[in-house]
């Protein structure tokens, strides 16, 4: 008998198989083995656990069941030490880079020092953080799997792992499987953390004359009906086409977005590499090539802007993609379940979302969580986009007003984003929220907040007005709770809401993720 449609195994007390160890034989006492879906459910009593099986007497007998396929309820089922090991799982576009500078930056920062050990497969990364500079006992070893965010989900159902890497949110099946497994949720702000967001680059040859390309374009070069570059403004020469597998996280962001509204696939002609390193250096080499990577690996290579449905142009710059304002982009997560929590892990969670990571990530090549402010010169441009935008003679009162405004402050990366129709803040917004008012603190002169809501143009001017003001006020009150005993400039900072409903699009209203983008409260600043 075989059980199928299954779920992890916790292990959770004290033996040692491939890393487990065992300190007592198993008593033939009742357990329970259930599937994933709960469909599934075999009692009896557990004879032994050895090589990841489970041996277990039932009603119709001895089976042995794989103890990576199911979940074991009951007061023998094995118990899970993890002792002073750190395995990491997921995305290798985290795991390879980020990952080792934050583990060497936390190593230092408590006096230690990060020894790499030699010898583990291409796949895998292995170090040892050691006390007193290298010279005292492990605190930990810590194994990075690298593989893909998927794999990071699959990985947290086992109880012998501890973080896990994504380059996209946990979808509710996976944070399901890892309760289940009795790992805690994956949802909740202790065990979900984003350290860095990173745009999806367009990449070329350096000397290619090609500056900008909008979704529809992409669109038609990676489903296969765009060929060459005389159709986009360049040279009469065939498109080399490189890309990555939908189920690596470059891939997927890429290919949900420019194939969003047209249900287009990746064609077949497409050069699928595994990793974006490995499309870098093809770009590098083939003057008509064109490829994607994270920022972390473009190299040398000509990153391109993009231009949206309504003609809005974007660069994968800082700004825009701290202030999630690039079309193709990702968030960075480390996840962690909640039932092997060790005092170094601890550390080093604290250590890598906090503002003393901020630097390893940069030099790692990604773009840090950190506040930057942009200055009147971004807003001007910006006031005349409105001013050209504007045509309704109802929505002139407020567009002067707007206009007045964006020349009389700079921009804050820090922006709250909501779903439909909704006013609360994530765990994110107020993450987003602590880190500006340690931004604040820096400054030496008095400081005026205004909190500026934004909406997509769904309904009517009048109805998107209000609910942009009441989305800016729910933030601004949010926020000035939460400053409670953080902000600590000697000049003061006071804060104000306006809201100026679907003026000033960020992206094109018509696609999902356009309206998603232009749901937001910017965060404005100017001296008193």
């Amino acid at each position: 008998m075989r059980l199928t449609a299954i779920t992890k195994a916790l292990f959770t007390t004290t033996f040692l198989v491939s890393g487990l160890s065992l300190a007592a034989p198993v008593l033939a006492e009742p357990v329970t083995l259930t599937s994933e879906d709960g469909a599934l459910m075999i009692t009896g009593d557990l004879l032994s656990y050895e090589d990841g099986f489970f041996r277990i007497s039932t009603t119709i007998g001895e089976l042995s069941i794989n103890a990576a396929d199911v979940t074991c309820e009951g007061d023998t089922c094995p118990v899970f030490d993890v002792g002073g090991s750190i395995v990491v799982a997921g995305a290798s576009s985290i795991g390879s880079l980020l990952m080792p500078a934050l583990l060497e930056g936390y190593s230092a920062s408590i006096e230690a020092k990060l020894n790499t050990v030699a010898g583990t497969s291409p796949d895998t990364i292995s170090q040892d953080i050691v006390a007193d500079g290298g010279r005292g006992e492990t605190l930990a070893s810590v194994t990075i799997n690298l593989s893909d965010s998927a794999n990071a989900f699959r990985a947290l159902t086992q109880p012998d792992v501890q973080i896990g890497l994504s380059t996209r949110r946990v979808l509710p099946a996976e944070a399901r499987r890892v309760t289940q497994s009795r790992g805690g949720n994956l949802i909740d702000a202790s065990q979900e953390r984003v350290v860095a967001v990173d745009p999806v680059i367009i990449m070329v040859h350096p000397s290619n004359p090609v500056q900008a390309l909008s979704i529809e374009q992409l669109d038609g070069i990676y489903s296969g009906t765009i060929n060459n570059w005389s159709e986009l403004g360049g040279r009469n020469v065939p498109i080399i086409v490189y890309g990555r597998d939908q189920s690596s996280g470059t891939g997927g962001a890429f290919q949900q977005s420019i194939f969003a509204t047209s249900g287009n696939r990746q064609a077949g002609s497409v050069i699928v590499l595994d990793s974006d390193e490995q499309i870098a250096q093809s770009v590098m080499t083939q003057p008509t090539a064109i490829g994607i990577s994270g920022v972390a690996f473009a190299g040398g290579t000509k990153s391109l802007d993009i231009i949206d449905q309504c003609g809005i142009s974007v660069s994968p710059n800082s700004f825009n993609t701290k202030a999630e304002e690039y079309p193709i982009q990702r968030r960075l997560y480390l996840y962690n379940r909640a039932d092997n929590m060790t005092d170094t892990l601890a550390g080093f969670l604290d250590f890598a979302s906090s503002n003393a990571a901020d630097a390893l990530i940069s030099s790692a090549g990604f773009f840090n969580l950190s506040v930057e402010q942009d200055q009147r010169p971004y807003q001007g441009g910006r006031a005349f986009s409105v001013i050209d935008a504007t045509s309704n003679p109802d929505e002139l009162p407020l567009m002067r007003e707007l206009v007045v405004d964006l020349l009389s402050y700079d921009r804050l990366t820090t922006t709250i984003r909501f779903g439909s129709g909704s006013s609360s803040l994530d765990a994110k917004g107020f993450s987003d929220l602590d880190r500006m008012f340690q931004y604040l603190n820096t400054l030496d002169y008095p400081v005026e907040l205004l909190f500026v809501g934004f909406s997509d143009a769904d309904g009517s001017f009048d109805a998107n007005s209000s609910l942009s003001l009441n989305r800016a006020n729910q933030v601004a009150d949010s926020a000035a709770q939460f400053a409670a005993g953080k902000i600590t400039n000697p000049y003061g900072v006071s804060i104000g809401a306006k809201g100026f409903g679907e003026l000033a699009p960020v992206a094109c209203n018509a696609t999902l993720e356009g309206k998603r983008t232009n749901r937001r409260v910017e965060i404005w600043i100017r001296r008193q």
